[in-house]
């Protein structure tokens, strides 16, 4: 089908719509990236730059060489790998219980559940409760506050209700209980939504910097979203940056040594540390995205 004059033009806008769209979004990313490759006394100078003019590597050698942001690094690790496969654990049998028709009263279960997701206790009460329960400063406080997320509760449940119900049926017949069916059957065939949900709980966990600085005041079990929070918000001069990247003798060796290490570049190469390991997984688990939202959009 040939197109007129007037759609052809048409797509040009939208094409140029969209490409100073997509420049917008990818420049501030690219932005930040050349920073923390660049020199921090050259990018002080200012103007715009779309790649480094003085290369160095002295900024990345500097957040790699502080034990403080390494600490907070596998903090953020082990939270995000032990916070994943806990809370879809957990998220997954609650979600099971719920899915079966014969529950006694499921449908109030529902509507309590659901009553969480827009009314909550508040910080102060959540703050009391953690502290009553001597959580605070511990590892399982960024664990156990978020193990079960009543929306990825309602995908698994939507889910697990469009399974045939011949294969619950089979395995019973065979011995297996709940416990069984569930482990055995149901969970091994969940493949995309597992996926889905799992993204989106590894996401919040390694993008959470917020619940760690209200219940967490050892630096030692800081995850590297706050310490990078800390950083950016800290206005430091070059001469006080010691405390910033740590307090051992190395570190400070090396920054008497980087004189052209600056607050900014510093702070820059400590986002790309924090920030493209989970932008590294998108690409591996993205196709999910919609299938895990139009199952979640479904009606039982």
């Amino acid at each position: 089908m040939k197109l007129s004059w007037g759609d052809k033009g048409l797509q040009v806008i939208i094409c140029f719509i969209l490409a100073v769209l997509g420049f917008s979004t990818l420049y501030p990313f690219w932005n930040s990236l050349v920073i923390s490759f660049n020199v921090g006394s050259d990018t002080s100078l200012g103007g715009i730059t779309f790649w480094p003019r003085k290369f160095t590597l002295e900024n990345y050698s500097l957040v790699f060489g502080d034990g403080r942001i390494s600490q907070a690094f596998m903090i953020s690790a082990l939270r995000t790998v032990s916070g994943t496969l806990l809370s879809v654990l957990f998220t997954a049998v609650f979600a099971y219980g719920l899915s079966k028709r014969e529950l006694i009263g499921r449908k109030y279960y529902m509507i309590f559940c659901i009553i969480t997701m827009y009314f909550s206790g508040g910080l102060i009460p959540s703050f009391l409760l953690i502290r009553g329960m001597g959580m605070m400063d511990t590892f399982w406080v960024m664990i156990i506050p978020g193990l079960i997320s009543v929306y990825n509760m309602i995908i698994f449940r939507t889910f697990f209700l469009g399974l045939p119900a011949g294969l619950e049926e089979s395995a019973r017949m065979d011995g297996c209980n709940h416990f069984g069916v569930l482990f055995r059957i149901v969970l091994p065939i969940s493949g995309p939504v597992i996926a889905t949900l799992s993204l989106f709980t590894a996401v919040w966990h390694w993008n959470d910097w917020f619940s760690p600085t209200i219940y967490i005041n050892d630096t030692r079990l800081l995850p590297i979203q706050t310490l990078l929070k800390q950083i950016l918000n800290s206005n430091i001069v070059t001469e006080q940056l010691l405390q910033s990247v740590g307090n051992n003798a190395a570190a400070q060796d090396r920054l008497a040594a980087a004189q052209s290490v600056t607050t900014r570049s510093l702070s820059m190469a400590t986002t790309m540390v924090a920030t493209l390991p989970i932008i590294m997984v998108y690409p591996f688990l993205q196709k999910y995205f919609v299938k895990g939202v139009l199952i979640g959009s479904l009606k039982e």
